[in-house]
């Protein structure tokens, strides 16, 4: 029960932080591929993977490009979600556990685009949703309109586990895809296709770091 108790007790915390979603990985098999020294993460065998849902109306601007207004939001969400892992690692301290909070967006090997590790594999363990057509997240209540962030922990946690579930038979993000990069199979999705037009958007001026939103847009969920 002790762990079942403190995974209710930080869902909580979080939750009145400001988070939506909120789940747990057991990553004792996957720290290898986190970017830390290894003797940092040793006791740190969980993951919590915390979530924040987009404003539909600012997506609702997005035709064709990322915009401005989008831009500043994308900012101010990955703010937001490193002050609600700031606030989770103070009170899993204040319970005498460990934590480290991982940036929401924070770039450590521009050559491959990769950060200390996967928010979206961690939120995928965690159960927060399915890895979609589009190569994102795909969340039943909000669909991929949501960021993530993890705090790793050696609180001890019940672990949650990945939902057996997929996009079925919506491809609107294969529609409205500039580019082509998403494909019927996630697995085939065209990661240098959809950098290079992130490039394009950041040269053309509509925001200063690579996004985009397209996708995003049409990828709501089904509540």
């Amino acid at each position: 029960m002790k762990k079942q108790n403190f995974y209710q007790t930080l869902e909580r915390a979080a939750k009145n932080f400001g988070a939506d979603l909120f789940g747990v990985a057991d990553i004792k098999d996957i720290k290898h591929e986190f970017k830390f020294l290894p003797h940092l993460l040793k006791p740190l065998d969980y993951a919590v993977s915390l979530g924040v849902r987009l404003s539909a109306k600012i997506l609702a601007e997005i035709e064709g490009h990322p915009t401005k207004l989008y831009y500043h939001h994308y900012r101010v969400i990955n703010h937001f979600l490193d002050q609600i892992a700031f606030r989770a690692t103070q009170f899993i301290q204040r319970k005498s556990y460990e934590a480290l909070p991982i940036p929401a967006s924070q770039i450590v090997d521009w050559e491959k685009q990769l950060g200390h590790l996967s928010h979206k594999k961690v939120a995928y363990l965690s159960g927060l949703g399915w890895i979609g057509r589009n190569n994102l997240v795909v969340n039943p209540e909000f669909g991929s309109q949501i960021r993530l962030v993890t705090v790793l922990t050696d609180m001890p946690l019940k672990a949650d586990k990945p939902l057996k579930k997929d996009c079925g038979t919506c491809r609107e993000c294969i529609v409205v895809c500039p580019v082509g990069a998403i494909k019927e199979k996630q697995e085939d999705f065209d990661h240098l296709a959809c950098f290079e037009k992130l490039k394009e958007f950041r040269k053309a001026g509509y925001a200063e770091q690579f996004i985009c939103g397209i996708c995003i847009k049409v990828c709501r969920g089904k509540p």
